[in-house]
């Protein structure tokens, strides 16, 4: 109810956005069912308690603050240590007495998080394409659709009908638009120089931007050496790419300004740039993150060698009784690595809970306080802030559909590390549907050029698609490629975090599955069918072109038909109504003559002795009388003559034996 008030006061366009958020919603819920249910309550139900092993004990050099909310902020203390990141859960095999596989599941759960993503989009991209292949032949006679069969005679509320009406005339501005647009005439010189130009200032704010985000993770990477840093110097990563995804959209809008491209072309040259913004920001982001996780692994070896020998001295330290074994070294005090996946997973929760913020602010100080005071402050102020500088803000719908997809794609990226992700995923979608709608209906007035969203949402669908493989990327090159912290994580202990899968088939598995499964894993076979796909891909892909063509040749033939028939009709039309009005008057005219043929004939014997003159007036006399009884006459007439056929060009008219063809009375011989 709420989107269709949205679509009923500022158009499809901003409709569109609430949309794709509600399936983002959607699809959210399923990730978090498949990673709560089948990775947190499975550890939280039959893993070890927490405080039993160091990976689930805070250290003792941090218990003094471990509950601060400072430190809680920065999602360290007792968060760090908890189910929500990857760093807490155990590496054994089996856990509790269903022996549930748990390592296993991890790894599981997080391929399936992307396969499961993956069909969603393939297939939301499949349904809008059929329903926008079923809608073809919609923009005809678009008008007259519009006003004659637009309203729903069901509406029995109110509200529902100024919705409606709302709806209604907000369609028509955004055809209008669309037909102004058409027909609209440009200076094709000055218009390529300025797009040419708008696309070099943007290039240099993406250059710049991406330089910016390299300077601040590498200044980052040495705060985190230093002692008493600040609570900026902490989050200033987060802050700076919270403010250029705030700042640079509408920078970008400005400049796209000089273009003049229609409002959704517009838009989707908005969306791109914005998405090589964020794209840009984002691997930035992840390749100095590399770095920091590079330098970890260096150390590793260190730590963990000092692990091991701190344990060894002491089991083996002198002044303890042989006979009495020593108890167990407190968790708290163990030694213990880095567990970069943990920071890594840390690092994505703090961009996605500054990016949640950073948008909620925005909006209540951008849009909410600016409505407020242009709407309080216009009745004293020296000019007209509505129709003026500032004025009531626009929804930025690429800016929101921008930061929606990317913050998707940080979710996929960051699950693998941090279970928890998706849980607080879930809850910003669910309070941003509620907040940004009562934003938009409060503070928001529609576009200046309202214009009607594309039949489908395949765009926005492209652009997810694209960035859910870009995320799949370095997910797939830490399972592959970097060995798993050694004390922390379900695949701690192993060289790389795939060998799970074959540990599994060695231990669960009857011999001849192995064998297999071996088979299936060798390289000359993977590499044929993987071209064996690529030509499948390419196959499908061409026919699927010469469909389209010959769809598109069909539809015009068909169009070119209607045309033609159109044409035909009209002309039928005209010499239709032409016949039947030249058919109308000589009907008209006979009658007359055939009710004046009567007049004289029941007159004649009465006025036989009347002078000739009178006989000449009475013709004119008759007739006038009977105009009267014309349409009875007429009636009559046209029944009982039959030398009339409307299709067959005027007709003669029918003269009475007793009446010259001008119409006048002859006179009688005499005898």
């Amino acid at each position: 109810m709420k989107i269709k008030d949205i679509e009923s006061h500022f158009g499809s366009s901003v409709a569109s956005y609430f949309i794709f958020l509600r399936w983002m919603y959607g699809v959210n819920l399923v990730l978090f069912g498949l990673i709560f249910g089948l990775v947190i309550i499975p550890e939280v139900l039959m893993g070890v308690p927490y405080g039993s092993i160091p990976r689930k004990t805070v250290p003792r050099a941090e218990e003094e603050k471990a509950m601060d909310f400072s430190v809680l902020w920065d999602f360290e203390g007792y968060i760090k240590y908890s189910a929500l990141f990857y760093g807490y859960y155990n590496n054994q095999r089996t856990i509790g007495w269903l022996r549930y596989r748990l390592p296993m599941a991890y790894f599981m759960v997080g391929v399936s998080v992307f396969g499961y993503s993956l069909m969603i989009v393939i297939r939301s991209m499949a349904s809008n394409t059929q329903g926008s292949a079923s809608e073809g032949e919609s923009a005809n006679f678009t008008f007259s659709f519009k006003m004659f069969t637009s309203w729903d005679y069901l509406i029995g509320n109110s509200e529902t009908a100024d919705n409606k009406y709302a709806s209604i005339t907000t369609s028509f501005k955004e055809s209008i638009v669309d037909e102004q647009e058409s027909n609209k005439e440009e200076n094709i010189h000055l218009t390529r120089f300025l797009r040419v130009l708008a696309n070099f200032l943007i290039i240099c704010c993406l250059c710049g931007s991406g330089y910016l985000i390299y300077f601040v993770v590498k200044r980052s990477q040495e705060f985190s050496k230093m002692q008493n840093v600040s609570w900026y110097e902490r989050n200033e990563v987060e802050i700076v790419m919270s403010l250029l995804g705030m700042f640079c959209p509408p920078l970008f809008e400005t400049i796209a300004a000089l273009e003049n491209y229609h409002p959704r072309i517009g838009l989707k040259w908005q969306l791109g740039r914005i998405f090589a913004l964020f794209l840009g920001n984002l691997y930035t982001f992840l390749l100095a993150l590399m770095d920091d996780v590079h330098l970890k692994l260096s150390n590793e070896e260190t730590i963990k060698n000092i692990t091991h020998w701190t344990l060894f001295n002491y089991y083996n330290a002198s002044g303890w009784n042989e006979s009495v074994p020593r108890p167990p070294l407190h968790p708290a005090d163990v030694p213990r690595g880095s567990c970069w996946e943990t920071a890594v997973g840390i690092e994505f929760m703090r961009l996605t809970v500054s990016d949640m913020l950073v948008t909620y602010i925005t909006i209540l100080l951008g849009d909410f306080l600016r409505a407020c005071f242009v709407r309080f402050m216009n009745y004293c102020w020296c000019w007209d802030l509505e129709a003026g500088f500032p004025s009531y803000a626009e929804f930025d719908i690429s800016g929101n559909v921008l930061g929606l997809i990317f913050n998707q794609g940080m979710i996929w990226m960051g699950s693998f590390y941090a279970p928890g992700l998706v849980g607080i995923n879930v809850l910003r979608l669910l309070t941003s549907m509620y907040f940004q709608c009562w934003a938009v209906m409060s503070s928001n007035v529609p576009h200046e050029r309202v214009f009607k969203a594309s039949r489908s949402n395949n765009f926005y669908m492209g652009l997810l698609l694209l960035v859910l493989f870009l995320s799949l990327l370095p997910v797939a090159y830490t399972i592959m490629s970097l060995p798993p912290s050694f004390d922390c994580g379900p695949f701690s202990g192993k060289n790389r975090m795939y060998n799970v899968i074959q540990e599994t088939i060695e231990n669960d598995f009857p011999t001849f599955l192995g064998k297999i499964f071996a088979f299936l894993a060798n390289p000359g076979l993977i590499i044929p069918a993987i071209l064996l796909m690529f030509l499948a891909i390419y196959y499908l892909n061409s026919v699927s072109k010469s469909l389209s063509r010959a769809n598109a040749q069909l539809r015009k033939k068909i169009q070119a038909l209607r045309e033609v028939e159109k044409s035909h009709k009209s002309v039928k039309g005209r010499t239709t109504i032409q016949d039947s009005e030249n058919t109308a008057k000589d009907t008209s005219k006979n009658a007359t003559q055939l009710q004046l043929t009567k007049e004289g004939t029941t007159s004649h014997p009465a006025s036989q002795n009347q002078t000739p003159d009178k006989k000449v007036q009475d013709p004119g006399t008759s007739s006038s009388a009977s105009g009267t009884t014309l349409p009875a006459s007429g009636h009559l007439s046209g029944a009982r003559l039959t030398g009339v056929r409307p299709d067959s060009g005027p007709a003669r008219p029918q003269t009475h034996p007793w009446r010259s063809a001008s119409g006048k009375s002859a006179q009688r011989p005499s005898h």
